[in-house]
């Protein structure tokens, strides 16, 4: 099933959109991990819906997103057994989708989904291939992002471009952990105040012609020790991409200097080894971006995640009626985003707490 990862840790994932509830099951964490509720509603909040008409960028429906935990935690602590939660949907409007199991909406998994199980997918608001399952990730990672920041690992995303406007960078050499926490308490997560206006206002002039647009999250993870990963099939790549694409809405990663590497030369390219401080190897750069050969370098690991358009769009689009079998026009009703990216920036950083705490577990 497509809705379960393996590894040293396991991660299921379940539930529909417009369901009585969505979830998940953790195994493989250990016992006696102390989770704190209050920090990890903190971070579900981050990417809960939850705005209003007035918004910029953030779907109407509202849901709450706290977690029910049926199992695995016993007075605060994990207790060994597989860590399974739940969240209501209390918002639902199914009605709004009544159409889709006829025609496909152009963007979404309508069409392979009705391929794939004969017709007895749930279209309300993409039944299982829904966004919505991201929130049960973020439980996962949210869990995983605590136990992490004890080992001395931490974890932060910010939006890094919204459309053709981008802001600043990481360092790739220098990340602290107050640049991530600063970031860490930011609805938009920018790190440049004048570029995220400038991307909100571009948001607000999408949503005001019923479109969407989409845009890149960087992503960092600092303290790792060097060593972690493997060569070839279960890199860190490996391991953090498949995880990431987890994510709906993601179309493409890159690590390091990414795409951009194809543009330099290999005495540009490659980083310089050095000594740092401490006595520790370090590179003087950092274009392979924390990883070499699937293998961390203890340098600080980072990535970029490209984002999609939210393919709901308020405009008619061509599709076709899977039953007349001839062209129709359609116009999505619903509650949608018109820019994924800022709620996407959590589940970026649950989808990457996962794939470094299962690398950490591995050792």
């Amino acid at each position: 099933m497509s809705s379960i990862w393996k590894n040293n840790i396991s991660l299921s994932i379940f539930g529909q959109s417009h369901g009585a509830a969505i979830g998940m099951t953790l195994d493989g964490i250990p016992a006696g991990e102390s989770i704190d509720m209050e920090v990890l509603q903190q971070f579900l909040s981050r990417r809960a819906p939850g705005g209003d008409e007035n918004s910029p960028w953030a779907t109407p429906r509202k849901e709450s997103d706290i977690p029910e935990f049926l199992s695995g935690i016993v007075d605060g602590k994990t207790c060994g057994a597989p860590i399974t939660a739940i969240i209501r949907n209390e918002n639902t409007r199914a009605v709004d989708y009544a159409e889709l199991r006829d025609v496909p909406r152009p963007g979404h998994a309508d069409f392979t989904a009705h391929i794939k199980y004969n017709g007895f997918q749930d279209s309300a608001g993409g039944g299982h291939f829904s966004g919505r399952l991201t929130a049960a990730l973020c439980i996962a990672g949210g869990i995983c992002l605590q136990i992490l920041a004890r080992h001395g690992v931490h974890i932060g995303a910010h939006i890094l471009s919204i459309g053709d406007i981008e802001g600043r960078g990481f360092d790739p050499v220098a990340i602290d952990v107050a640049t991530l926490t600063k970031l860490d308490g930011m609805k938009f997560s920018v790190s440049d105040p004048p570029i995220a206006a400038k991307m909100i206002d571009r948001i607000a002039e999408v949503k005001s012609n019923n479109d969407s647009i989409g845009g890149v999250i960087e992503c960092a993870i600092i303290g790792l020790p060097p060593g972690l990963g493997n060569p070839m099939f279960n890199g860190m790549e490996n391991r953090l991409s498949q995880l990431v694409f987890a994510i709906p809405a993601v179309k493409g990663m890159a690590f390091g200097a990414g795409f951009e590497a194809t543009k330099m030369l290999g005495s540009v390219h490659n980083d310089p080894f050095c000594f740092g401080e401490s006595g520790g190897i370090k590179t003087k750069t950092n274009n392979h971006g924390g990883i070499l050969g699937g293998i961390t370098t203890g340098m600080p690991l980072i990535f970029r995640t490209a984002i999609k358009p939210t393919p709901s769009i308020g405009i008619e689009q061509d599709s076709i009626s899977l039953g007349k079998k001839e062209p129709t026009k359609l116009k999505i009703k619903g509650r949608h985003d018109p820019c994924i990216v800022p709620r996407a920036v959590p589940c970026v950083i649950a989808a990457a707490a996962i794939g470094v705490l299962d690398a950490m577990e591995g050792r």
